[in-house]
């Protein structure tokens, strides 16, 4: 027998509970848990989905059972096929009831007993194996996480969403920054509205709407991000943005986040959770190599997995010099394959100079310009460029 479990619970203890059961069951293993059933559910479930379509969702209900039962609808409408047990500490008929109605499979009653478990898993095992249709329509969301300041990962993301917006792909760039705001300086803009715009009009918030506040790039990927003044500070709750992401994703192509990098933040870490990936950003410095090492290990404890996490060394030197690590030192360090290593270059700080992108200029970005569009290709899963991996 072999069950994969995706795993939605904002209770600790349940999820742990899950994982000490599937102990007992052979081949059964998480793949992903998910620390909140909220709207935006469906989203992350079809992102898993997409790289291990066999997986089953076991959801937890107790906690605000009404909105747990609209996302777990979501979910179902979403992916017709997929098999959903749910979880409660009710299994009166109303409470069953209600759980099928909104697309379960199965119930189990809580506290989890091993062997009512045991028999859901076997009923798991024994269900038919369907073709999941995963054709959504969903955007994707690639968010860059600094672990410092000073790593790039501002520069990456900009030039990230350029590239996209160049390749005709309908790219939305938010910064969630709220104190530093590099994005619209590297971008060279001053917009007029901000996400304070964003959090005022969810509740009514659409295509046309949107737009009407937003920055456009002359590349043409639109730009959201906080306010210029420091003292305009906004109230933007990561439920506010686990509500957004839904939006975007479902209006558009792409969206790229500038995290910053402040993993801790409660918004940070709801971009992190609607993301189909996360760029982790640091230098060979060993400063940078030790707080990428607290970022691994919390992103692993909080659920993520390396199909999500991907290591990018930014301004990369294949021969480092002295007080720099090598490549096999930060992938010992981290247990973590780096996915990309971007050089070191002059035209980075000319075009930051110049308030544009440095893939706006390819002449004059030249070799890093080749390198950077096979790290969007390999990112994206685009047809690959003639540059190859620095």
């Amino acid at each position: 027998m072999s069950v994969s479990l995706i795993v939605a619970s904002a209770d600790e203890h349940f999820r742990e509970t899950v994982r000490e059961h599937l102990l007992n069951v052979p081949n059964g293993k998480v793949l992903a848990e998910f620390p909140d059933v909220s709207a935006n559910l469906y989203i992350r479930v079809t992102r898993e989905l997409e790289r291990h379509p066999e997986a089953a969702l076991l959801v937890d209900l107790a906690n605000e059972t009404e909105a747990a039962l609209k996302a777990l609808e979501k979910v179902k409408q979403a992916i017709p096929d997929l098999y959903i047990v749910a979880s409660n500490f009710h299994a009166d008929g109303e409470t069953v009831i209600a759980s099928v109605r909104a697309g379960a499979s199965d119930f189990l009653l809580q506290p989890l007993k091993r062997g009512e478990f045991r028999e859901a898993m076997d009923r798991i095992a024994r269900a038919p194996r369907r073709a999941l249709n995963l054709a959504s329509g969903l955007g994707k969301m690639y968010t860059f996480l600094g672990v410092k300041g000073g790593v790039g990962a501002t520069t990456l993301a900009v030039n990230f969403a350029s590239v996209l917006a160049q390749r005709k792909q309908n790219t939305v760039l938010v910064d969630l920054d709220m104190m530093a705001n590099d994005a619209a300086m590297q971008l060279g803009i001053a917009p007029q509205h901000t996400l304070a715009e964003v959090a005022e009009n969810l509740n009514r918030l659409d295509q046309a709407l949107f737009e009407g506040f937003v920055a456009r790039d002359a590349l043409g990927f639109l730009y959201v991000g906080p306010p210029e003044a420091l003292e305009n500070r906004i109230y933007f709750t990561d439920a506010m943005f686990r509500e957004f992401s839904t939006f975007l994703v479902e209006k558009y192509e792409s969206i790229v986040v500038d995290a910053g990098k402040a993993i801790a933040d409660e918004l940070v870490y709801a971009a992190l959770q609607s993301s189909a990936t996360v760029f982790l950003v640091l230098t060979q410095e060993f400063a940078a190599i030790r707080n990428a090492q607290r970022y691994v290990s919390f992103l692993m404890r909080m659920g993520f997995n390396q199909d999500q996490l991907k290591v990018v060394v930014n301004r990369y030197q294949k021969k480092p010099s002295a007080g720099l690590a090598t490549l096999e030192q930060i992938q010992q360090t981290l247990n973590q394959p780096v996915f990309y290593g971007i050089p070191p270059s002059s035209a980075v700080l000319e075009s930051i100079n110049k308030s544009r992108p440095f893939v706006a200029d390819r002449q004059a970005a030249g070799d890093l310009d080749r390198v950077f569009r096979a790290f969007v290709d390999k990112a994206t899963g685009a047809k690959p460029t003639l540059a190859k991996s620095a």
